[in-house]
């Protein structure tokens, strides 16, 4: 993280991407605390196939942390809702595929409407994270909670990508759990195309988030990549490859269909 510019997210590779390509479109969604360069490998190999993508900045992130805590999961599911919409009206399909929370969000959008794939990556279905379970009831008494754990996590990730929050406001807790609740409750919901990615060294999540999403789904085309040794932030890692060709295969799929 050193010699890193004052506001990081004024450099390009944070900013959000919106590719006119061909008729296929793909959206692509970051998670809690993070920005658009946790998705930037993803979107520019996907550009580099002809596809139309589209990467978004959630409110409240890719600024401060305290823009993050006027944010609310309202807002964060209006804009997924409102970015598949704009895919919608330009392309003939639309995947929705996100990491983390980007990847809850992808499952309300495929519940809630008529996509054609969703790719929810490192997707929790609970976390393992007890700060984050206990957000309501510690929130007036920790106002911010840091992001902890392993620092060798960090050596996996391309720094050049690794741009986010070091923490979060700790009632936004409360709101992340509120999004996968809701999308927990509602899985059956879905019928198109799903590509679950998990990593088996994931830090963040349940170990069995993938599997899950896979057993409760009602898509008839439904398909796990596990990926292997990598953490949380796994689209800027050395198993990016595998996610790509991962969503590749899904458009493809989807565009044959």
């Amino acid at each position: 993280m050193e010699n890193r510019p004052t506001n990081p997210f004024d450099l390009p590779v944070c900013q959000p991407v919106d590719f006119a390509g061909n008729e296929h479109g793909l959206l692509l969604m970051h998670g809690f605390t993070g920005s658009p360069a946790h998705m930037r490998k993803l979107a520019d190999a996907v550009v580099e196939k002809g596809y139309t993508v589209k990467s978004i900045c959630l409110p409240g992130h890719g600024t401060t942390e305290e823009d993050m805590a006027k944010a609310s999961w309202q807002q964060w599911l209006q804009a997924a809702r409102e970015a598949t919409l704009d895919l919608m009206n330009r392309c003939k399909t639309v995947t929705v595929c996100g990491l983390s929370m980007g990847g809850v969000l992808a499952l309300l959008v495929a519940e809630q409407m008529k996509v054609d794939a969703c790719i929810p990556i490192a997707a929790p279905v609970y976390t393992k994270n007890r700060l984050l379970f206990m957000a309501g009831a510690a929130a007036p008494f920790i106002k911010r909670i840091a992001w902890g754990g392993n620092p060798q996590r960090f050596t996996l990730m391309d720094e050049n990508y690794n741009y986010g929050y070091s923490g979060f406001p700790t009632a936004k807790g409360v709101d992340l759990h509120k999004l996968i609740k809701q999308a927990r409750k509602n899985l059956f919901a879905i019928q198109c195309p799903v590509l679950a990615v998990q990593s088996d060294a994931d830090e963040t999540i349940w170990e069995g988030s993938a599997d899950y999403i896979i057993s409760n789904i009602s898509s008839r085309h439904k398909w796990k990549l596990e990926l292997h040794g990598v953490p949380h932030v796994c689209t800027i890692t050395r198993e990016t490859p595998a996610i790509v060709e991962g969503i590749l295969r899904v458009l493809e799929h989807v565009a044959r269909a």
